[in-house]
């Protein structure tokens, strides 16, 4: 006689339940992260732009905001934009946000995303 082998329909339901949960938390979160490398994007064109170092913050702020309108970026303004030097005097555009995802019910995701022209610092720990 042969041991029975397999999965009881219980089990199935628990495991497609946990998979459609996952799915849906992951199709609400998805155009968030996809908003946050828009905004990514916009900003490292600015830097990249030959006329970069010349910039004002209102022609930075232009500039973002008509990327912005193409890539329809929503949670972020030009006015958000932070122009700062590093070290070497070089200038430095970075924005800080915050971005609050309702998920079920009243439980919500808050994602934080910051995003800079500076290079980033390595450190060995």
């Amino acid at each position: 006689m042969q041991k029975q082998r397999g999965m009881t329909f219980i089990g199935l339901v628990l495991i497609i339940a946990c998979v459609v949960f996952v799915a849906v938390i992951g199709m609400k979160l998805v155009p968030a992260y996809l908003e946050y490398f828009a905004v990514k994007k916009a900003i490292l064109k600015i830097g990249n732009e030959p006329n970069f170092k010349d910039m004002t913050q209102k022609e930075i702020a232009e500039s973002f905001t008509k990327s912005a309108i193409i890539d329809n970026i929503r949670e972020v303004a030009g006015s958000d934009l932070v122009v700062s030097q590093d070290d070497s005097g070089k200038p430095v555009v970075s924005v800080d946000y915050q971005q609050v995802v309702p998920l079920i019910g009243n439980v919500s995701a808050l994602l934080d995303f910051s995003v800079t022209t500076a290079p980033a610092k390595l450190s060995l720990k």
